[in-house]
């Protein structure tokens, strides 16, 4: 449907390249703790147990990513769009009023894993230099890197963004050679492709849940995997994911083999870095080091992505959106950014180490992974998948997640807390704007234009009140193209008689395709009244003056509109008249008589207003004439007492 969809449609090397790059960085930089944080669980572990890990992990990689996500999230775009407020986009039209939930918990877990993923990934990298400098002090190196990567993002990564895929190639084939050499240091580890190895392990074991919690952060990348959809197209990142796949698995092995080669009494260091040639470990932190790099700056760019779609599905307030380049997809919103800076180096500050950090890790992404299996179901349903193969798709996802997020339960108390408490603030503030935006619209009054296209005009003719504007434009949250919102008309008429020539009423409807760009004028009154109706995709920004004076151009160009000043001086000289924008302010009142719940609920949407942009900002009216107006908002859901009188006249 849309043209970038058709020009990623076709598998090509740039094409994989690019998917190398920018969508497996995530997941790619796992090597680096995983194996640890499984030995760390077991310090006198023997060959079968190592086997049984290596085992969890493959086919882990296997059911989790390339079965649900390569295979069939992939195929849930919109419009060539993937992540799960895409997918939710696709879905909201369905009835079931709980769904904006499911979408908000699981676009703030991964908000939450992008905080700690930059964190853990940096630390794990630089721990590296203690195989070459023991005493070095890892922390201060962190931070400054890390602070590097966040302050970096307002001059965008178009500069540098065409080195990932190759880094990342090269980055996997590095992965694939060292896990090969060392294959053969414990052959006995080729068992691991068994999937019998890996359901021993776990009945056998007491502490099988701390090793699921262990091995599931070699998938946790799997999330951004689809976000990035539309970045690379799907048949792209699924025979990229082939590669990608090969060498994650050569590595995990070649890990394994030098674990069980020497032994449970000879561990003392990251089996990543142990299985590198002693020359070669300074390249290969630097390597790891860049890898974590191009992993954090790919969920940076996600997180940014996140927001701006919320910002349009109605799930956070307006925040103030750049665009470093004109590469479509590139953009930076400085608050997200700043946040996201804070919470990771609140994270390297509490936690010090990437051992204690993994047990912050994992649990916040669980919860992603649950939501968007259950958006997922609703998707296949939708398309016409027989019930009981949706039931069964469900089934399955919902209890390998389950005990997934069960076993990361068990790290609550060491760290999981902290990922699920920012999921948490997060998730609480899309959900509290969402409900309040919607109670908010539910209690305006419309009034027809019949009505009051009559008086409107009486105003325009009237020469006795003192010209406001040529053209006045008011927006308008109406969903019917014959009303308007009671408080505008009482802008107009009562609250200060505003004589324009034109009266301009838009409405901006949020498409649920990601790149829609369209509009539609309907003429209330010739010369007079013209209500527009732009339909921007949840992925466009609100440009609203840049938009109107285009559709401005259109309807001049086909002689429904007389835009020439009527100030004869100006007129005369084929000067256009001038525009101003009126903005209503709707205030909850106090003289309203509503349930505790819905006062409580317009109180914190007053309160959470304060985290956006001003509505000229976030309409793009920066450069505009605009006025702001302050009109109550006054929700009566109960019978409210009147005053009696207790005395004649």
């Amino acid at each position: 449907m849309i043209s970038k969809n058709s020009s990623l449609s076709r598998v090509t090397a740039a094409g994989m390249l690019v998917a190398i790059g920018i969508v497996f960085g995530d997941i790619g930089t796992s090597p680096l703790y995983v194996m640890k944080a499984a030995t760390a669980i077991n310090s006198g572990y023997d060959t079968d147990y190592i086997i049984g890990i290596v085992s969890c992990v493959i086919w882990t990689l296997t059911l989790q990513t390339t079965v649900k996500y390569v295979l069939i999230a992939l195929r849930a775009d919109n419009n060539g769009e993937g992540g799960i407020l895409a997918l939710y986009a696709l879905l909201r039209r369905i009835p079931r009023k709980w769904l904006y939930v499911v979408a908000a918990v699981g676009a703030a877990a991964l908000i939450a894993d992008g905080v700690i993923t930059p964190a853990i990934t940096v630390t794990s990298a630089v721990e590296g230099l203690r195989a070459v400098v023991p005493e070095v002090k890892v922390c201060p190196i962190v931070l400054v890197i890390i602070s590097g990567i966040f302050l970096m993002q307002q001059a965008g990564t178009k500069r540098i963004g065409h080195l990932f895929g190759p880094f990342m190639f090269i980055w996997f084939a590095m992965l694939g050679v060292l896990g090969a050499i060392n294959i053969l240091e414990g052959v006995s580890i080729l068992k691991a492709f068994n999937p019998w190895y890996a359901i021993r392990l776990l009945l056998d074991s007491p502490e099988w849940f701390m090793i699921m919690g262990a091995v599931f952060l070699c998938t946790t990348g799997a999330e951004a995997l689809y976000s990035d959809l539309g970045h690379c197209g799907r048949k792209n990142i699924a025979f990229s994911w082939i590669y990608v796949k090969a060498m994650l698995i050569l590595n995990y092995l070649g890990q394994g083999a030098w674990l069980i080669s020497v032994g449970a009494e000879d561990v003392s260091e990251n089996p990543f870095f142990a299985i590198m040639p002693h020359w070669f470990t300074v390249v290969g932190v630097m390597m790891s080091t860049g890898a974590a790099i191009i992993a954090s700056q790919a969920l940076l760019s996600g997180s940014f992505t996140i927001f701006s779609e919320a910002f349009s599905l109605g799930l956070w307030p307006k925040l103030k959106v750049k665009y470093p380049s004109r590469e479509k997809g590139q953009l930076y919103i400085p608050a997200v950014n700043y946040a996201l800076l804070a919470g990771c180096l609140l994270t390297v500050a509490i936690f010090q180490d990437s051992s204690h950090m993994e047990a912050a890790y994992g649990l916040a992404i669980t919860v992603t992974m649950l939501m968007t299996t259950v958006l997922l179901a609703l998707w296949l349903r939708s398309k016409g998948v027989p019930l009981m193969l949706c039931m069964a798709f469900v089934v399955v996802f919902v209890t390998v997640e389950g005990l997934f997020f069960a076993a990361n339960l068990f790290k609550f108390v060491h760290g999981g807390w902290y990922s699920i408490l920012i999921a948490g603030v997060v998730a609480f503030v899309m959900v509290v704007w969402h409900k309040s935006s919607s109670l908010r619209a539910d209690y305006l009054q419309f009034r027809s234009f019949d009505d009051c296209k009559n008086m409107i005009t009486a105003i325009k003719h009237d020469s006795t009140i003192p010209k406001y504007a040529s053209n006045l434009i008011y927006f308008s949250h109406s969903r019917v193209r014959n009303q308007i919102e009671d408080k505008i008309v009482y802008s107009i008429v009562n609250k200060q008689p505003k004589r324009a020539d034109h009266y301009w009423f838009v409405n901006i409807e949020t498409d649920d395709s990601p790149d829609t760009l369209e509009y539609d004028v309907d003429i209330i009154e010739e010369q007079t009244i013209y209500y527009v109706t732009m339909r921007l995709g949840f992925r466009e920004q609100p440009k609203v003056s840049v938009y109107l004076r285009q559709i401005v151009e259109d309807i001049v160009a086909s002689g429904s509109l007389d835009l020439l000043s009527s100030y004869p001086s100006l007129r005369s000289r084929g000067i256009a008249g001038d525009f101003r924008f009126i903005i209503l302010h709707r205030i909850f009142s106090p003289s309203s008589n509503c349930s505790r719940k819905s006062t409580v609920m317009m109180r914190l949407y007053e309160f959470l207003r304060c985290i956006g942009v001003s509505d000229q900002s976030a309409l793009g009216l920066d450069t505009s004439v605009v006025t702001f107006e302050t009109v109550p908002l006054i929700i009566n859901t109960e019978n409210g007492r009147r005053i009696v009188r207790v005395s004649d006249f």
